[in-house]
Protein backbone atom coordinates (compact mmCIF):
# COMPACT_ATOMS: atom_id res chain seq x y z
CA UNK A 1 0.00 0.00 0.00
CA UNK A 2 1.35 3.43 -0.98
CA UNK A 3 0.69 6.16 1.55
CA UNK A 4 1.43 9.85 2.14
CA UNK A 5 2.25 11.51 5.46
CA UNK A 6 1.08 15.05 6.19
CA UNK A 7 3.68 16.65 8.43
CA UNK A 8 7.17 15.39 9.25
CA UNK A 9 7.44 16.37 12.89
CA UNK A 10 7.69 14.03 15.86
CA UNK A 11 4.83 11.66 14.96
CA UNK A 12 5.11 11.93 11.17
CA UNK A 13 8.81 11.06 11.19
CA UNK A 14 8.04 8.17 13.58
CA UNK A 15 5.47 6.76 11.14
CA UNK A 16 8.04 7.00 8.33
CA UNK A 17 10.67 5.29 10.49
CA UNK A 18 8.45 2.28 11.27
CA UNK A 19 6.98 2.09 7.73
CA UNK A 20 10.50 1.72 6.30
CA UNK A 21 10.85 -1.58 8.19
CA UNK A 22 7.70 -3.06 6.61
CA UNK A 23 7.47 -4.57 3.13
CA UNK A 24 3.76 -3.90 2.58
CA UNK A 25 3.76 -0.11 3.24
CA UNK A 26 5.52 2.43 1.05
CA UNK A 27 5.63 6.11 1.95
CA UNK A 28 5.45 7.80 -1.46
CA UNK A 29 5.08 11.45 -0.41
CA UNK A 30 5.49 13.62 2.68
CA UNK A 31 3.77 17.01 2.89
CA UNK A 32 6.38 19.32 4.39
CA UNK A 33 7.23 23.02 3.95
CA UNK A 34 10.93 22.32 4.47
CA UNK A 35 11.72 20.28 1.34
CA UNK A 36 15.25 19.57 2.60
CA UNK A 37 13.95 17.38 5.44
CA UNK A 38 13.35 14.31 3.27
CA UNK A 39 13.81 13.55 -0.44
CA UNK A 40 10.12 12.61 -0.98
CA UNK A 41 8.85 15.89 0.48
CA UNK A 42 6.37 18.11 -1.35
CA UNK A 43 4.77 21.38 -0.30
CA UNK A 44 1.77 20.78 -2.60
CA UNK A 45 -1.19 18.95 -1.10
CA UNK A 46 -2.81 18.75 -4.53
CA UNK A 47 0.16 16.71 -5.73
CA UNK A 48 -0.71 14.11 -3.07
CA UNK A 49 -4.48 14.24 -3.65
CA UNK A 50 -4.10 13.82 -7.43
CA UNK A 51 -1.73 10.86 -7.13
CA UNK A 52 -3.92 7.83 -7.85
CA UNK A 53 -1.28 5.44 -6.47
CA UNK A 54 -1.63 6.89 -2.97
CA UNK A 55 -4.46 4.99 -1.26
CA UNK A 56 -4.12 6.30 2.29
CA UNK A 57 -3.12 9.53 3.99
CA UNK A 58 -1.69 9.85 7.51
CA UNK A 59 -2.57 13.23 9.03
CA UNK A 60 0.11 14.45 11.46
CA UNK A 61 -0.17 18.23 11.15
CA UNK A 62 -2.18 18.63 14.39
CA UNK A 63 -4.63 21.35 15.37
CA UNK A 64 -8.00 22.10 13.77
CA UNK A 65 -7.04 23.87 10.55
CA UNK A 66 -5.84 23.02 7.95
CA UNK A 67 -6.07 19.47 9.38
CA UNK A 68 -9.87 19.42 8.95
CA UNK A 69 -9.63 20.53 5.30
CA UNK A 70 -6.82 18.04 4.57
CA UNK A 71 -8.80 15.12 6.01
CA UNK A 72 -12.06 16.01 4.28
CA UNK A 73 -10.35 16.52 0.91
CA UNK A 74 -8.58 13.17 1.21
CA UNK A 75 -11.81 11.32 2.06
CA UNK A 76 -13.72 13.07 -0.73
CA UNK A 77 -10.99 11.94 -3.11
CA UNK A 78 -11.58 8.36 -1.96
CA UNK A 79 -8.41 7.99 0.09
CA UNK A 80 -8.57 6.42 3.56
CA UNK A 81 -7.24 8.54 6.43
CA UNK A 82 -5.47 7.67 9.68
CA UNK A 83 -5.03 10.42 12.27
CA UNK A 84 -3.74 10.89 15.82
CA UNK A 85 -5.13 14.43 16.00
CA UNK A 86 -7.54 14.34 18.96
CA UNK A 87 -8.51 18.03 18.67
CA UNK A 88 -9.85 17.75 15.11
CA UNK A 89 -11.38 14.28 15.71
CA UNK A 90 -13.24 15.38 18.87
CA UNK A 91 -14.75 18.31 16.95
CA UNK A 92 -15.49 16.74 13.56
CA UNK A 93 -15.74 12.97 14.07
CA UNK A 94 -19.34 12.86 12.86
CA UNK A 95 -18.41 14.54 9.58
CA UNK A 96 -15.36 12.34 9.02
CA UNK A 97 -17.29 9.10 9.58
CA UNK A 98 -20.27 10.19 7.45
CA UNK A 99 -18.08 11.33 4.55
CA UNK A 100 -15.84 8.25 4.67
CA UNK A 101 -18.91 5.99 4.53
CA UNK A 102 -20.27 7.93 1.55
CA UNK A 103 -16.94 7.50 -0.26
CA UNK A 104 -16.40 3.87 0.76
CA UNK A 105 -13.08 4.55 2.49
CA UNK A 106 -11.86 4.26 6.09
CA UNK A 107 -11.22 6.85 8.78
CA UNK A 108 -9.24 5.43 11.73
CA UNK A 109 -7.90 7.14 14.86
CA UNK A 110 -6.53 4.62 17.37
CA UNK A 111 -3.49 6.81 18.14
CA UNK A 112 -5.66 9.77 19.20
CA UNK A 113 -6.29 8.26 22.67
CA UNK A 114 -3.62 6.61 24.78
CA UNK A 115 -0.78 6.96 22.27
CA UNK A 116 0.56 3.45 21.76
CA UNK A 117 -1.96 1.76 24.09
CA UNK A 118 -4.61 -0.04 22.01
CA UNK A 119 -7.42 1.17 24.28
CA UNK A 120 -9.86 2.25 21.53
CA UNK A 121 -9.53 -1.13 19.78
CA UNK A 122 -10.11 -2.79 23.14
CA UNK A 123 -13.26 -0.70 23.73
CA UNK A 124 -14.53 -1.79 20.30
CA UNK A 125 -13.81 -5.44 21.09
CA UNK A 126 -15.67 -5.26 24.41
CA UNK A 127 -18.63 -3.59 22.68
CA UNK A 128 -18.93 -6.54 20.27
CA UNK A 129 -20.08 -8.60 23.25
CA UNK A 130 -21.67 -6.23 25.76
CA UNK A 131 -22.37 -2.69 26.89
CA UNK A 132 -19.82 -0.67 28.84
CA UNK A 133 -20.77 0.70 32.27
CA UNK A 134 -18.06 3.31 32.61
CA UNK A 135 -14.57 4.25 31.50
CA UNK A 136 -12.05 6.40 33.32
CA UNK A 137 -8.34 6.93 33.44
CA UNK A 138 -5.14 8.92 33.24
CA UNK A 139 -5.34 10.06 29.61
CA UNK A 140 -2.57 12.67 29.62
CA UNK A 141 1.12 11.93 30.16
CA UNK A 142 2.16 15.54 30.76
CA UNK A 143 -0.27 16.05 33.65
CA UNK A 144 0.72 12.70 35.14
CA UNK A 145 4.42 13.57 34.94
CA UNK A 146 3.79 16.86 36.77
CA UNK A 147 1.73 15.24 39.55
CA UNK A 148 4.20 12.36 39.93
CA UNK A 149 7.10 14.81 40.11
CA UNK A 150 5.27 16.87 42.75
CA UNK A 151 4.47 13.76 44.80
CA UNK A 152 7.84 12.01 44.72
CA UNK A 153 10.17 15.05 44.78
CA UNK A 154 7.80 17.35 46.71
CA UNK A 155 8.20 20.11 44.15
CA UNK A 156 5.91 23.06 43.46
CA UNK A 157 3.55 22.84 40.47
CA UNK A 158 5.41 25.26 38.21
CA UNK A 159 8.81 23.71 39.08
CA UNK A 160 7.46 20.34 37.92
CA UNK A 161 5.93 21.95 34.83
CA UNK A 162 9.29 23.50 33.88
CA UNK A 163 10.94 20.08 34.26
CA UNK A 164 8.29 18.57 31.99
CA UNK A 165 8.94 21.30 29.41
CA UNK A 166 12.70 20.78 29.60
CA UNK A 167 12.25 17.04 28.97
CA UNK A 168 9.89 17.65 26.04
CA UNK A 169 6.77 16.29 27.79
CA UNK A 170 5.07 19.70 27.92
CA UNK A 171 4.69 22.36 25.22
CA UNK A 172 5.80 25.98 25.65
CA UNK A 173 2.06 26.69 26.02
CA UNK A 174 0.96 23.82 28.29
CA UNK A 175 -2.70 24.88 28.62
CA UNK A 176 -4.11 21.93 26.61
CA UNK A 177 -2.54 19.52 29.12
CA UNK A 178 -2.91 21.32 32.45
CA UNK A 179 -6.32 22.91 31.82
CA UNK A 180 -7.86 19.64 30.63
CA UNK A 181 -8.64 20.36 26.96
CA UNK A 182 -6.57 17.37 25.82
CA UNK A 183 -8.31 15.00 28.25
CA UNK A 184 -11.72 16.42 27.30
CA UNK A 185 -11.05 15.58 23.65
CA UNK A 186 -10.00 12.05 24.57
CA UNK A 187 -13.13 11.54 26.69
CA UNK A 188 -15.30 12.65 23.73
CA UNK A 189 -13.51 10.23 21.35
CA UNK A 190 -13.61 7.31 23.81
CA UNK A 191 -17.30 8.00 24.49
CA UNK A 192 -18.08 7.70 20.77
CA UNK A 193 -16.76 4.13 20.69
CA UNK A 194 -18.02 3.13 24.14
CA UNK A 195 -21.57 4.44 23.77
CA UNK A 196 -22.23 5.01 20.02
CA UNK A 197 -22.85 8.71 20.58
CA UNK A 198 -21.08 11.97 19.74
CA UNK A 199 -21.06 14.39 22.68
CA UNK A 200 -19.69 17.92 22.95
CA UNK A 201 -17.51 19.46 25.67
CA UNK A 202 -20.46 20.53 27.83
CA UNK A 203 -19.37 18.56 30.93
CA UNK A 204 -17.24 19.93 33.82
CA UNK A 205 -13.53 20.32 33.22
CA UNK A 206 -11.49 21.57 36.18
CA UNK A 207 -7.93 22.80 35.68
CA UNK A 208 -5.19 20.99 37.60
CA UNK A 209 -2.94 24.05 37.91
CA UNK A 210 -4.52 25.08 41.25
CA UNK A 211 -2.86 22.18 43.06
CA UNK A 212 0.12 23.16 45.22
CA UNK A 213 2.96 21.42 47.00
CA UNK A 214 1.05 21.99 50.28
CA UNK A 215 -1.97 20.15 48.85
CA UNK A 216 0.17 17.22 47.71
CA UNK A 217 1.81 16.96 51.17
CA UNK A 218 -1.56 17.18 52.93
CA UNK A 219 -3.07 14.44 50.76
CA UNK A 220 0.07 12.34 51.24
CA UNK A 221 -0.51 12.49 55.01
CA UNK A 222 -4.05 11.20 54.35
CA UNK A 223 -2.53 8.31 52.28
CA UNK A 224 -3.92 9.72 49.02
CA UNK A 225 -2.29 10.37 45.65
CA UNK A 226 -3.78 12.96 43.25
CA UNK A 227 -4.19 12.03 39.57
CA UNK A 228 -5.83 13.95 36.70
CA UNK A 229 -8.74 11.81 35.49
CA UNK A 230 -11.16 11.84 32.58
CA UNK A 231 -14.27 9.67 32.88
CA UNK A 232 -17.74 9.07 31.51
CA UNK A 233 -20.78 6.89 32.14
CA UNK A 234 -24.38 6.74 30.93
CA UNK A 235 -27.86 6.04 32.24
CA UNK A 236 -30.46 5.58 29.54
CA UNK A 237 -30.08 8.48 27.11
CA UNK A 238 -28.28 10.68 29.62
CA UNK A 239 -24.56 10.81 30.38
CA UNK A 240 -22.24 12.16 33.02
CA UNK A 241 -18.59 12.98 32.38
CA UNK A 242 -15.85 15.03 33.97
CA UNK A 243 -12.19 15.98 33.77
CA UNK A 244 -10.73 16.69 37.20
CA UNK A 245 -8.22 15.73 39.86
CA UNK A 246 -9.08 12.52 41.73
CA UNK A 247 -7.66 11.18 44.99
CA UNK A 248 -6.63 7.50 44.96
CA UNK A 249 -5.47 5.39 47.94
CA UNK A 250 -1.70 4.85 47.77
CA UNK A 251 -2.16 1.14 46.97
CA UNK A 252 -4.44 1.77 43.94
CA UNK A 253 -3.03 1.01 40.50
CA UNK A 254 -3.67 4.57 39.34
CA UNK A 255 -1.72 5.95 42.31
CA UNK A 256 1.31 4.00 41.11
CA UNK A 257 1.28 5.09 37.48
CA UNK A 258 4.54 7.01 37.29
CA UNK A 259 6.12 9.61 35.02
CA UNK A 260 4.31 10.20 31.70
CA UNK A 261 2.48 6.85 31.53
CA UNK A 262 -1.28 6.46 30.98
CA UNK A 263 -3.83 3.95 32.27
CA UNK A 264 -7.39 3.57 30.97
CA UNK A 265 -10.01 1.43 32.72
CA UNK A 266 -13.16 0.05 31.10
CA UNK A 267 -15.94 -1.54 33.19
CA UNK A 268 -18.42 -4.04 31.77
CA UNK A 269 -20.47 -6.99 33.02
CA UNK A 270 -18.53 -10.10 31.96
CA UNK A 271 -15.10 -8.44 31.61
CA UNK A 272 -15.38 -6.71 34.97
CA UNK A 273 -12.65 -4.09 35.11
CA UNK A 274 -10.12 -4.15 32.25
CA UNK A 275 -7.11 -1.83 32.53
CA UNK A 276 -4.90 -0.72 29.64
CA UNK A 277 -1.50 0.70 30.60
CA UNK A 278 1.43 2.07 28.64
CA UNK A 279 3.02 5.03 26.90
CA UNK A 280 0.30 7.58 26.29
CA UNK A 281 2.34 9.68 23.87
CA UNK A 282 5.74 9.90 22.24
CA UNK A 283 7.16 9.49 18.75
CA UNK A 284 7.32 5.72 18.32
CA UNK A 285 4.41 4.56 20.55
CA UNK A 286 2.01 6.92 18.72
CA UNK A 287 3.49 6.02 15.34
CA UNK A 288 3.07 2.34 16.18
CA UNK A 289 -0.67 2.85 16.74
CA UNK A 290 -0.94 4.67 13.40
CA UNK A 291 0.84 1.82 11.61
CA UNK A 292 -1.52 -0.67 13.28
CA UNK A 293 -4.49 1.26 11.83
CA UNK A 294 -2.90 1.24 8.38
CA UNK A 295 -2.34 -2.53 8.54
CA UNK A 296 -5.93 -3.09 9.74
CA UNK A 297 -7.29 -1.05 6.82
CA UNK A 298 -5.06 -2.96 4.42
CA UNK A 299 -6.26 -6.30 5.83
CA UNK A 300 -9.89 -5.08 6.03
CA UNK A 301 -9.97 -5.72 9.80
CA UNK A 302 -12.71 -3.98 11.79
CA UNK A 303 -13.15 -4.76 15.50
CA UNK A 304 -16.65 -3.28 15.63
CA UNK A 305 -18.39 -0.96 13.17
CA UNK A 306 -18.38 2.64 14.45
CA UNK A 307 -21.80 4.24 14.76
CA UNK A 308 -22.38 7.51 16.60
CA UNK A 309 -26.07 7.95 15.83
CA UNK A 310 -27.31 7.58 19.43
CA UNK A 311 -28.28 10.88 21.06
CA UNK A 312 -27.24 11.63 24.65
CA UNK A 313 -28.04 14.58 26.89
CA UNK A 314 -25.62 15.74 29.57
CA UNK A 315 -27.05 15.61 33.09
CA UNK A 316 -25.40 17.14 36.16
CA UNK A 317 -27.81 15.24 38.46
CA UNK A 318 -27.20 11.65 37.31
CA UNK A 319 -24.93 10.29 40.06
CA UNK A 320 -23.56 11.38 43.44
CA UNK A 321 -19.90 11.51 44.45
CA UNK A 322 -17.75 12.81 47.30
CA UNK A 323 -15.39 15.74 46.73
CA UNK A 324 -12.72 17.74 48.54
CA UNK A 325 -12.71 21.52 48.12
CA UNK A 326 -9.66 23.47 49.29
CA UNK A 327 -9.86 27.19 50.00
CA UNK A 328 -8.03 29.70 52.20
CA UNK A 329 -11.17 30.34 54.22
CA UNK A 330 -13.78 28.13 55.82
CA UNK A 331 -16.80 27.74 53.55
CA UNK A 332 -20.41 27.58 54.65
CA UNK A 333 -22.23 24.36 53.84
CA UNK A 334 -23.23 20.93 55.05
CA UNK A 335 -19.82 19.24 54.86
CA UNK A 336 -18.91 15.81 56.19
CA UNK A 337 -15.75 17.25 57.73
CA UNK A 338 -13.41 20.22 57.44
CA UNK A 339 -9.64 19.92 58.01
CA UNK A 340 -7.33 22.87 58.53
CA UNK A 341 -3.72 22.45 57.39
CA UNK A 342 -1.59 25.58 57.59
CA UNK A 343 -3.54 28.34 55.84
CA UNK A 344 -5.69 25.87 53.90
CA UNK A 345 -9.16 24.54 54.68
CA UNK A 346 -10.06 21.14 53.17
CA UNK A 347 -13.82 20.64 52.96
CA UNK A 348 -15.01 17.02 52.53
CA UNK A 349 -18.47 16.93 50.98
CA UNK A 350 -21.13 14.30 51.48
CA UNK A 351 -22.25 12.45 48.34
CA UNK A 352 -23.48 15.23 46.04
CA UNK A 353 -24.27 15.67 42.34
CA UNK A 354 -22.15 17.60 39.86
CA UNK A 355 -24.85 20.29 39.94
CA UNK A 356 -24.42 20.62 43.73
CA UNK A 357 -20.63 20.78 43.34
CA UNK A 358 -20.80 23.52 40.71
CA UNK A 359 -23.06 25.58 43.01
CA UNK A 360 -20.57 25.17 45.87
CA UNK A 361 -17.54 26.33 43.91
CA UNK A 362 -19.30 28.93 41.68
CA UNK A 363 -16.31 29.34 39.37
CA UNK A 364 -14.13 30.50 42.27
CA UNK A 365 -10.43 29.64 42.22
CA UNK A 366 -10.73 26.73 44.67
CA UNK A 367 -8.95 23.43 44.30
CA UNK A 368 -11.62 20.81 43.50
CA UNK A 369 -10.74 17.11 43.86
CA UNK A 370 -12.97 14.06 43.58
CA UNK A 371 -12.62 11.25 46.11
CA UNK A 372 -12.13 8.31 43.81
CA UNK A 373 -14.53 5.38 44.12
CA UNK A 374 -12.15 2.95 42.44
Amino acid sequence: MKIAILGFGTVGSGVYEIAKTLKNIEVKKVLEKDLSKINIATDSYDEIINDKEIELIVECVGGLHPAYEFIMKAIQNKKSVVSANKAVIAKYLDEFLKTSKENNVEFRFEASVGGGIPCLASIQKIRRVENIYKFYGIFNGTSNFILDNMYRLENEFFTSLKTAQKLGYAEADPSADIDGYDVTNKVIISFALAYDGFIKNEFPCFTMKNITKEDILYFKKQSFVAKYIGEATTKGNEYEASVMLNLFPINALEANVLSNYNIVTVQSHTMGEAKFYGQGAGKLPTANAIIQDILDIQAKISFNPISIEKKYTYSSNLFKHKYVIRSNEELKGNFERIDRDGNNFYHYTKEITQADLLKLVEEKDYLVVKLSEY
